[in-house]
């Protein structure tokens, strides 16, 4: 016996869901906040919490750093902005805690990733820099050395 209100809840979260990670990844530079996409999900606060950890495997705050923290790290690859300027322009309201999130997925500091991916990714094509230069998470690493 299947509960069928059940499954079209679920669905219906899911889609909500899928909505609001497209919104985050279209305005990650806006200024976003959980209680924000929960009204526009319709959705409370806690529950989308919960659905979207369950269904991408983090916050949706997370999820909004890691964008933000990735169109960072291809800003300073460029090299002709700031980290100040760059930490503004991905929507962080802070620079202590673009630092320290930048620093947490990336493993270097803004400035030490910028005059190192200058030196590193010159000459290789776009695509391929984006591919190799990609945060990875801590918990990320860690189940991938254990495969």
């Amino acid at each position: 016996m299947t509960s069928e209100p059940a499954d079209d809840r679920r669905l219906t979260d899911l889609v909500r869901l899928r909505r609001v990670r497209d919104r985050i990844d279209r305005e990650y530079a806006r200024p976003l906040d959980v209680e924000a996409l929960a009204r526009g999900a319709h959705m409370s606060a806690g529950h989308l919490s919960r659905q979207f950890r369950l269904a991408y495997g983090e916050s949706p705050y997370g999820y909004l750093m890691t964008r933000r923290i990735e169109r960072a790290m291809a800003l300073l690859r460029r090299g002709d902005r700031s980290v100040t300027e760059v930490c503004f322009e991905v929507g962080c309201q802070s620079l202590g805690t673009f630092s320290t999130r930048f620093t947490e997925l990336v493993g270097v500091s803004p400035g030490a990733y910028r005059l190192r991916a200058a030196r590193e990714t010159a000459g290789m094509p776009t695509c391929v820099v984006r591919q190799v230069t990609r945060p990875i998470r801590n918990r990320e690493a860690r189940s991938s050395s254990h495969t």
